[in-house]
């Protein structure tokens, strides 16, 4: 038998540079540190962050065996359960099928594996090794023969010709539970192997040298199947070994000592033979330490100083997570800076998982004080490294390496610099929960801690007097003070007890002195902290933005109940005196009046605290007098809200108190408009108190309803004074609008939905008539407050009493219909225009600015205004053809309105397909004679044109999927295109070209996703245009945009027959991306019905759940058309590739929500849903 490689030579072979723990073929008594050129220097300048490509294969491999008769498969090869690939193999492995069927334990496995290698060790070995080669995945088999004839690398290329290359999948790569479960029964299983042998098989200088050396080949491996099972079975089997040496150091230990013992006694006492015995097994004892040492040398030199710069990232993940684990487990040999290293140059990897594994190794080792104070060359050299990888993009990275760094600030106190810890405070307000918790729990640490110092229980006052002192100091430093529920949503884990110590905050509050008390910055800002707590402890979920809202369980439910009274009785005494204290300052009213809506209210009946309420309400009513802003009227509106609810016993205090304010307010509004009516001017402090006035109506009019006190007249009185003579101040006619609106919408709600008098309906259908007159008279004030609030309360009115009004049983209510008239529409569409459209600044713009908070105010306003328009079209108030104005505008104010755009366009094409496809082109032809009349003909050449070009490739990308069902909408537009083209006159002179001639070049936007026999039609149709308008191109100089779209309906060469799918254009896959489901499109019309569309659907044929069973037609692909008679064209459509992934995400949307029957025509009521709700109040989105 020729001579094999044992693990001995390991370290010879390979690239011994590449470091190591010392030389495998010496034979020493510690563990040596890694080699030369990986020197433990950490300072040295390798960052270890580049991977080592895989060498290309130096000769072609062996015949393979001889194909089949059948196709060759595309997909994986799986088992009939469709659990993983076809692992079988003609010889059945023992150890594969128990491992994989998970039914027998795993230490009897092994046994009996150990009888069978104890009776004849190269059968038992030739076992494990096929159980290695099998989890790879591969159906070779080592047999005898190979193992006695041939050396590892031979083997291994054999098994590389025998793998399954028609599949990329392999075991470890499987993601399923029974393949996860094999994976840990196949780390288990090396371990257990290990663990029996032990005491005398592992030191055979048989079993562990043959299996070092072969999984080091495998693990040079081209194949990544065998160099990940290889390196993890490489790996485990290190593990292994460490324990085993650690279990061999603890003996040494122990007889180190009792022979220490042994010869500290008496020359009578010494026993000679036990010192003799001690001194045998103290030899034997070196030479396992040998042979353990021997073995990991060679795992580490062959194996891991290779596969921790593998190209693949899960191969270099193991190898960070198993030294992580050797580091913990045996650190008087491993815990060196010559292994460190490799963990600080990881740090530096592109990959999620191994960067993760790496944090959560030296998670393992800071935790320890022990183990940390030996790290402090590492800590200097990496942790700038450290501190960055908070900003981490992937969160869960970054939430460890948080974690991290609060184990460094426990155990390595002066490990962490002030400049460092800054660079994590802020982490508490990110919108990541995890994160934020994390980085809380650093703050409380390094910061909040009143006992960080000291090693005493903290008292429960003076130390949380300390911590929200402490607090406050951070959040004003912070200069983040509207975020106090994001600071106190990371601080609730680690800080929740104190956070609720509401007996302590209100004390701080109402502190007299002034020595103890806090300043006015500092009130405020507790305050909001208060607020926050209290709306955390009773709501128990997190803030806005800062991950889903979640359903509490019974248990959570329950806790939640006894805080939420707890803080009750708590706070119920103390909130009266600090209304007293804080009613003149609106920025601490406000949060203290949200505080009152987290209480149990029935606590004020039960626990007999019927007072208090009595001076909350005073309070509460002084607040609003007092107070204009709209923050604070809000909280008082909610909170006076929650003290009417009908369920509530002490209700009728509530109901009475809301009476005085509101029969205190009317009286004052009647008094003014009465002044303000006789007389001829008024001065400014009666403006002011009549805009008061209305604004405190307004808010209390959206939560409260005040149609009992008659103030629809008044507010219509002051309306009409500013439409006649314009005399009325802004600042009074915007709250009256809102005032009328609210008192309409008040009226509706309080209408029965059957059985209404017929003079309810008349007086209400009488005052929304004149409300809407005197509104859109008000879309054309001077101030653009009163513009923007007339068009808001138009949209909403028009919505509200739209035709879906009598629907779901509300016929009575038919009456009450409003359908805007002519002028109504147009006026509405040039408000958009003027005020919507008008203002194009860019987000570079928007940024360099130094008001951008305010223009950032402003985009949302319009974004609100732009969103109510489209509302009416989707809604069927408006008709579908309105939608131009807004289509036309989707390129151009991309940045601003795209989303809103798109979801119109959704929404628009599932109404009416065809329709649809009209506005789209009608958009494109509004751009197209508004650039003509500005331009004039020779427009070809100008950026707006591109720019009208490129909004229709835009539009064509809409049209990606379901070919067959947008084949009716396509041929229209194109006929009506052409029509468009051909029907202006021609200007001075022969030869020359129609004006509208260049829409042609537009229209062959859409041509690529059209059907091969349409684009033949479209051709013939557009020559007999050609003909019958008598507009003939000069034969020597032909129209390069009549050549451009005859070239874009041309018939490609290339094609072949295949699916009507394959005939548009598909997008290029992107690197990484998960292939998307495949779809079925809808049926072809009837092959001998006209190909030109109707005004309608046909929807039977198209919606035919037997057509759609039925087999798919298969069409030819289309022959390619020469691009060359236009360069431009064709750079333009090969864009469309490129940008195709995101819009064909409309399409998709689209059929997945809405099922087949329900798509055409789609009710209005299909769509009662706020479509824009998310994107209006999302500013930060914009």
């Amino acid at each position: 038998m020729p001579p094999r490689r044992s693990a001995r030579s390991v370290g010879s072979s390979g690239s011994g540079s590449s470091g190591g723990p010392g030389s495998a073929g010496v034979r020493s008594s510690s563990l040596p540190s890694p080699p030369a050129p990986d020197s433990p220097d950490l300072g040295s300048g390798d960052s270890g962050s580049d991977f080592e490509e895989m060498p290309q294969p130096r000769g072609k491999r062996g015949p393979r065996r001889a194909p089949s008769h059948g196709p060759v498969s595309k997909h994986s090869r799986r088992r009939e359960d469709g659990s993983g690939p076809d692992v079988s193999s003609p010889e059945r492995n023992t150890l594969f099928e128990a491992v994989r069927s998970a039914k027998i334990a795993v230490e009897t496995v092994v046994d009996d594996w150990l009888e069978t290698y104890k009776r004849d060790r190269e059968t038992g070995f030739l076992e494990l090794v096929n159980f290695i080669v099998r989890s790879c995945g591969c159906r070779g088999v080592v047999t005898l023969e190979m193992f006695r004839r041939l050396q590892n690398s031979e083997i291994i290329q054999q098994l590389t010709e025998k793998f399954a290359e028609d599949s990329a999948e392999y075991p470890l790569s499987l993601g399923t539970q029974p393949w996860r479960r094999f994976r840990a029964g196949f780390c288990e299983l090396v371990a257990v192997v290990v663990r029996r042998c032990r005491y005398s098989i592992v030191y055979d200088e048989f079993l562990m040298d043959t299996l070092i050396s072969l999984l080091t080949g495998l693990s040079d491996s081209q194949v990544r199947a065998f160099r990940h099972t290889s390196t993890l079975a490489a790996m485990k089997l290190m593990t292994a070994l460490v324990d085993v040496a650690l279990g061999v150091s603890l003996h040494q230990d122990n007889n180190q000592r009792q022979y220490e013992a042994e010869r500290s006694k008496g020359p009578g006492r010494r026993a000679t033979d036990k010192l003799e015995e001690l001194l045998e097994k103290r030899r034997e004892l070196q030479e396992q330490q040998e042979e353990i040492e021997n073995m990991m040398n060679a795992i580490f030199k062959g194996v891991f100083v290779h596969r921790y710069r593998d190209v693949v990232p899960e191969i270099r993940a193991i190898c960070m997570e198993e030294l992580g684990t050797w580091m913990r487990s045996y650190a008087a040999s491993f815990l060196t800076d010559g292994y460190l290293k490799y963990i600080g140059w990881t740090l530096h990897d592109k990959q999620r998982e191994v960067r993760l594994q790496c944090v959560k190794a030296l998670q393992g080792l800071y935790r320890c004080r022990d183990t940390a104070a030996h790290m402090e060359l590492f800590t200097s050299r990496f942790k700038t490294r450290m501190v960055s990888m908070v900003l981490d993009k992937e969160p869960d990275v970054a939430v460890e390496v948080v974690k991290l760094l609060t184990l460094m600030l426990e155990n390595m106190e002066e490990a962490l610099t002030e400049e460092d810890c800054r660079s994590v405070y802020p982490v508490v307000y990110v919108s990541s929960r995890a994160l934020a918790s994390a980085a809380g729990l650093f703050l409380y640490r390094r910061l909040l801690d009143p006992q960080r110092e000291a090693g005493r229980e903290p008292s429960r006052d003076g130390d949380n007097r300390t911590f929200f002192r402490l607090l406050l100091a951070f959040f004003i430093e912070s200069e983040l003070h509207e975020h106090a529920a994001y600071l106190v949503d990371s601080l609730w884990d680690c800080a929740g007890p104190r956070l609720r110590d509401w007996e302590t905050i209100s004390a701080l509050l109402l502190e007299k002195s002034p020595a103890e008390g806090l300043a006015d910055q500092q009130e405020k800002a507790l305050v909001e902290i208060l607020a926050a707590s209290v709306v955390q402890a009773a709501e128990g979920q997190p803030p806005v933005g800062r991950g889903p809202a979640k359903k509490p369980s019974a248990w959570e439910h329950k806790a939640q109940a006894e805080e939420r009274t707890r803080l009750t009785h708590c706070l119920v005494p103390a909130l009266p005196q600090l209304l007293t204290k804080f009613s003149a300052d609106a920025e601490k009213a406000a949060p203290l009046l949200e505080v009152l809506r987290c209480f149990d209210l029935s606590i004020y009946r039960s626990g007999r605290l019927e007072k208090h309420l009595e001076l909350v309400l005073g309070q509460l009513q002084e607040v609003v007098e007092k107070h204009t802003g709209r923050a604070v009227l809000e909280a008082a509106s909610r909170a006076l809200h929650a003290l009417c609810d009908p369920e509530l016993a002490l209700r009728g205090r509530g109901d009475l108190a809301r009476s005085r304010l509101a029969d205190q307010l009317a009286d004052k509004l009647q008094r003014d408009v009465t002044e303000l009516l006789q007389a001829s001017s008024l001065d400014e402090e009666e403006v002011y108190s009549m805009a008061a006035t209305l604004k405190r109506i307004s808010i209390l009019f959206n939560a409260h309803d005040l149609t009992p006190w008659q103030l629809f007249e008044p507010c219509t009185q002051l309306l009409q004074r500013a439409v006649d003579t314009g005399e009325v101040p802004p600042q009074v006619l915007v709250p009256a609008v809102t005032c009328l609106h609210f008192h309409v919408l008040w009226e509706l709600s309080r209408l029965p939905s059957t059985n209404v008098p017929q003079e309810q309906l008349r007086s209400l259908k009488s005052r929304v008539a004149s409300f809407c007159s005197l509104c859109q008279s008000c879309l054309s004030d001077v101030d653009a407050g009163v513009r923007e609030q007339a068009f808001m309360v138009l949209s909403d009115l028009l919505l509200v009493f739209g035709p879906q009004l009598p629907r779901d049983g509300r016929e009575a209510l038919a009456p009450l219909v409003l359908l805007p008239d002519a002028g109504l529409q147009s006026q509405l569409a040039a408000f958009l225009m003027d005020h919507v459209f008008h203002h194009a600044c860019g987000h570079e713009e928007l940024s360099a600015t130094e008001d951008s908070e305010g223009r950032i105010e402003e985009l949302h306003q319009r974004r609100v205004l732009l969103a109510g328009f489209c509302k009416l079209i989707i809604y069927d108030v408006l008709e579908l053809s309105a939608a131009s104005d807004v289509f036309k505008h989707y390129a151009k104010f991309y940045s601003d309105y795209g989303d809103i755009i798109k979801e119109t366009l959704n929404c628009t094409r599932q109404i009416d397909r065809q329709e649809w496809a009209r506005t789209l082109l009608l958009s494109l032809q509004q751009l197209m004679t508004e650039l003509l009349l500005q331009q004039g003909p020779e427009i070809r050449a100008s950026e707006a044109f591109l720019e009208i070009r490129d909004l229709a490739r835009r539009f064509s990308l809409l049209f990606s999927l379901h070919q067959l069902r947008n084949r009716p909408a396509l041929l229209s537009m194109h006929r009506e295109g052409i029509q468009f083209a051909f029907q202006e006159p021609p200007g001075p002179g022969p030869g020359l070209p129609p004006l509208n001639l260049p829409f042609l070049e537009v229209l062959s936007e859409f041509s690529p996703r059209l059907l091969r026999p349409d684009k033949a039609l479209l051709l013939a149709y557009l020559e007999n245009a050609c003909q019958q308008q008598r507009w003939l191109a000069p034969r020597d100089a032909p129209w390069p945009s009549l050549l451009a779209y005859r070239n874009s309906l041309q018939p490609q060469e290339e094609g072949g027959s295949v699916s009507s799918r394959s005939t548009a254009p598909r997008p290029r896959p992107l690197p990484g991306s998960a292939a998307k489901r495949p779809r079925k499109d809808a049926p072809s019309e009837h092959p001998d019905s006209s190909p030109w569309p109707s005004s309608r659907f046909p929807s039977p044929v198209l919606t035919s759940t037997a057509l759609r069973a039925g087999p798919q037609p298969l069409l030819p692909r289309p022959p390619a058309w020469d691009r060359s008679s236009d360069p431009s064209l064709s750079q333009r459509l090969s864009l469309m590739v490129e940008e195709e992934e995101e819009e064909v995400g409309i399409e998709e949307e689209s059929s997945e929500d809405t099922p087949e029957q329900d798509r055409t025509p789609l009710a209005p009521q299909g769509l009662l849903r706020d479509l824009f709700d998310s994107t209006i109040l999302g500013i930060e989105d914009v």
